[in-house]
């Protein structure tokens, strides 16, 4: 009898073993692969089962969230969920996550490492914190006046400090609110498929996702590898540009929007401030592909890691072309092409001395208690240029401003520089143009520029003569600036 029970124990140690390095099979070596099986949902209706982490925006929630009562307990809302869903995005219990709610969903679920009291403790006991929060760098004013600006129409506003980097506006319309998609059920696919299907596309983000032909504003890119590269005896020398200039290599004639024949032979001062497509084209030959395309590389132009900190779309300048096409490209035509925010971090470079600092969107992360998690400090993307050739560009864009084309964006009290551009669109350039405009301010009595800020406007009931003049442009431009000059006193 005695062999018998010892044969049973021993069977029995044998199946406990197995037992034993199953369950670590399957606890430890298949524990990510289950966790992240599309049939398990378990860690789907933990992460809703707790209210989700807020964004703010000068320390007040534009986010929150509502018990919906079904098994994906909490949804997320939204406060102003139009105006600024170009900054959220969206955190849909169908459709995943975009921009800010995308970048920092780890600390706004709750899931982040960073949160655990103890080291490794979510690892250990599988758990996850209350949801942290997520403070953006969005001046709420210089948003709101950029929203209401552009009044529905397509287009987008990017404001920045230059000084910082931090972004001040991120305006993107139309828009669309991210709470309709938030949830689940027939509602929530109903307004993803409205959404979708609207060919004025509410849901894209123009302002870091759309790229738009320059037009004019890429002339400060041009001015700036100009004065780099010592193609001119400073900015109140003769150009030597002849009007019409034909295009090298070819027999087309390239023209100017005034029928004056006062670009020809114009100074680079001169040139900016009336733009004159002649005397950028004929300079940007000669200052060559490869200081072109270094100076426009230096502003951030063809680099595809630009994080805000979603990823920015690639804004272009061709690295390989001929003469005549880098003409056009010098005056922003041809492939040249940029996003918004792009364009505010060339009038932010010029406006700080020169120096870019990378763009941020969110300033710091935090505990649900409040407790500091992350912070993004001021950071250097890149010396685009020197002190004394910014401090040119500054004043040749103060004339555009003061006695140019962009006379709508002056302010009292302050000093403004600007550029405007009018951006062909189209087959043959047969489309209405797009309105651009971007600037700087600097109140009267500051040390230092405090927003740089492009616009761009999508108006196809628009005048061409009233937007190659920043009519429709620079009084966007004119009120961000306002809204963030303003806010120094509150």
């Amino acid at each position: 009898m005695t062999k018998y029970i010892r044969r049973a124990s021993v069977f029995c140690l044998v199946l406990l073993v197995a037992l034993l390095v199953n369950a670590a099979r399957v606890q430890v070596f298949q524990a990510g692969s289950l966790d992240d099986n599309s049939a398990n949902r378990r860690s789907t209706i933990q992460r809703y089962g707790q209210p989700r982490g807020d964004i703010l925006v000068q320390g007040r929630t534009v986010t929150g969230s509502k018990d919906s009562g079904q098994s994906l307990r909490y949804e997320r809302t939204y406060k102003n969920g139009p105006l600024y869903s170009p900054v959220t995005g969206y955190a849909s219990q169908t459709y995943g996550t975009t921009f800010v709610e995308s970048a920092e969903d780890d600390i706004l679920s709750g899931t982040d490492p960073m949160l655990s009291p103890i080291p490794f403790w979510h690892e250990i006991s599988r758990t996850q914190e209350p949801g942290g929060n997520a403070e953006t760098t969005i001046n709420a004013a210089a948003q709101q006046a950029a929203y209401a600006g552009l009044g529905g129409k397509k287009g987008a506003v990017a404001a920045l400090d230059p000084s910082t980097g931090k972004i001040l506006a991120l305006v993107s319309t139309p828009s669309y609110d991210p709470g309709d998609i938030a949830g689940t059920g027939s509602a929530t696919t109903d307004a993803w498929s409205r959404l979708n299907a609207d060919p004025d596309q509410p849901m894209l983000n123009r302002a870091i996702r759309q790229t738009y032909p320059p037009g004019s504003t890429f002339k400060v890119v041009t001015a700036a590898a100009v004065l780099e590269n010592d193609v001119v005896d400073g900015i109140s020398t003769a150009t030597d540009t002849p009007d019409p200039y034909t295009l090298p290599g070819t027999t087309t004639q390239l023209t100017n929007e005034s029928a004056s024949d006062a670009c020809k032979n114009a100074t680079l001062e001169y040139a900016l401030r009336v733009s004159c497509n002649t005397v950028f084209a004929n300079l940007g030959v000669r200052v060559g592909l490869s200081g072109m395309v270094r100076t426009a590389q230096n502003f951030g132009f063809n680099d595809t890691g630009i994080k805000v900190p979603m990823t920015a779309a690639k804004s272009n300048f061709d690295t390989d072309m001929n003469k005549s096409q880098l003409a056009l490209s010098s005056i922003g035509q041809y492939d040249t092409a940029a996003t918004p925010l792009q364009m505010a971090m060339v009038s932010a470079a010029v406006a700080n001395g020169g120096t870019l600092m990378s763009p941020h969107l969110v300033e710091r992360t935090t505990a649900s208690d409040g407790d500091p998690v992350s912070t993004t400090g001021g950071k250097t993307y890149k010396q685009v240029m020197s002190a004394y050739t910014a401090s040119q560009l500054q004043q040749m864009m103060v004339d555009v401003v003061t006695k140019g084309t962009g006379t709508n964006a002056r302010i009292g009290g302050a000093t403004v520089g600007g550029k405007t551009g009018t951006a062909q669109n189209g087959v043959n350039n047969e489309g209405v143009p797009y309105a651009w405009f971007l600037s700087y301010a600097q109140a009267d009595d500051a040390s230092s520029p405090q927003v740089a800020v492009a616009v761009v406007v999508e108006d196809a009931s628009a005048d061409r003569s009233d937007i190659s003049g920043g009519g429709s442009a620079a009084p966007i431009a004119r009120s961000v600036m306002e809204a963030v000059l303003n806010s120094r006193d509150q």
